[in-house]
């Protein structure tokens, strides 16, 4: 969810319901730095009653220190550390969904976050583990619980499936059954209102994380809601509805980078994931990935036709699903469980190889 979860997006998921909304993950060591763009990204307006911070980071003295300053300075109330994301320039440093492997390196980082963050909360997000012949997910989550996590949402795929294929929902079910002195959330193909009723149902987590399932869909957490509360109504907008919402994202999105020829060439990559399922030509598409100012997307938005929300076309997967590939990690990482002076030596600059965002 880089680039998307900024805090533009996250006040308009707020408008259409309710829900914990939290930032895109953001580099520890960018933090301790002050990085212009991290510290951009951890900004929350005063809309946001929760400010929840997602970190990245490899060194546990580096976690400690960014989390320190984040509760010193009076700028989160939630944080999660991420040990999920599968990017390559992320794990073959041996962080996000690659470090849970070292489980010595886990429980340090754990701990020291918890530590350092006093009376804030400290959540995880995992996987399963670098593939099915690897599964870390049942001892991590163990070690986080005797760290003091106060949450763990277990994404129900491997490292190495990326985004592919189905979301193995029965983990869910056992990390569940495994832990039950703190929350577990489930996360993965969790696109509609009733797939989250259906995971808790299924599974007898607590709740339920969605990622990929918001893209160009805000109005997914007023769909969640209303399932969660056992009522009939659904979010079904027609375009005409999917229009105003892209106008106020965009006009979000000015107001967060208070410059409104990059708040519209951010809102660019958004315009295709709005129309998903809806009958919108190649054109007109084109055009709204072109804008530069508000009101060139009013215009468009004006001659969008008046038509009705378009139903299954509109639902399901979204975002690049991908396929499975092996995990890119440092060299030797699989061989221990432990961490040595080689591994120490290859993870040193890690965060350095990922963006302040």
């Amino acid at each position: 969810m880089a680039g998307i979860t900024n805090e533009a997006f996250r006040r308009l998921c707020q408008e259409y319901g309710a829900g914990l909304y939290i930032t895109e993950m953001v580099t520890t060591r960018a933090l301790v730095e002050k990085n212009p763009t991290a510290l951009r990204l951890i900004r929350h307006h005063p809309e946001e009653k929760v400010r929840s911070i997602q970190l990245y980071g490899v060194d546990p003295k580096i976690v400690g220190d960014s989390v320190a300053m984040l509760v010193d300075e009076d700028k989160v109330d939630h944080l999660d550390l991420n040990f999920g994301c599968p990017v390559p320039k992320v794990t073959k440093r041996g962080g996000g969904s690659a470090l849970p492997w070292k489980r010595d390196l886990f429980e340090a980082i754990c701990t020291e976050a918890v530590r350092r963050a006093g009376d804030v909360p400290v959540t995880v997000k995992i996987r399963k583990g670098i593939n099915e012949e690897r599964l870390t997910y049942l001892e991590s989550a163990r070690i986080a619980e005797g760290s003091g996590i106060a949450g763990i949402t277990l994404h129900a795929r491997t490292l190495e499936q990326q985004y592919s294929g189905k979301a193995d929902w029965s983990s869910i079910a056992t990390l569940k059954e495994t832990i039950s002195s703190i929350p577990i959330l489930g996360n993965g193909d969790v696109f509609e209102g009733e797939d989250g009723v259906r995971m808790v149902r299924e599974t007898g987590c607590d709740g339920v994380v969605v990622g990929r399932g918001v893209l160009g869909r805000p109005w997914l957490f007023a769909d969640l809601e209303a399932a969660f509360a056992g009522r009939p109504e659904r979010a079904q907008p027609g375009l005409r509805e999917v229009g105003a919402a892209m106008i106020r994202h965009a006009e979000l999105l000015v107001d967060f980078y208070e410059d409104e020829f990059y708040g519209c060439r951010d809102f660019r990559k958004h315009a295709a994931m709005y129309f998903k399922g809806y009958p919108v030509g190649g054109e007109a598409r084109r055009d709204f990935a072109l804008i530069e100012t508000l009101d060139q997307l009013r215009e468009l938005v004006a001659d969008l036709p008046d038509e009705p929300w378009p139903g299954s076309s509109a639902m399901g997967p979204r975002g690049r699903a991908g396929s499975p590939r092996r995990a890119a990690l440092p060299q030797g990482w699989l061989d221990s469980r432990t961490m040595s002076s080689a591994d120490q030596d290859d993870i040193a600059a890690a965060e350095l190889d990922v963006s302040g965002g």
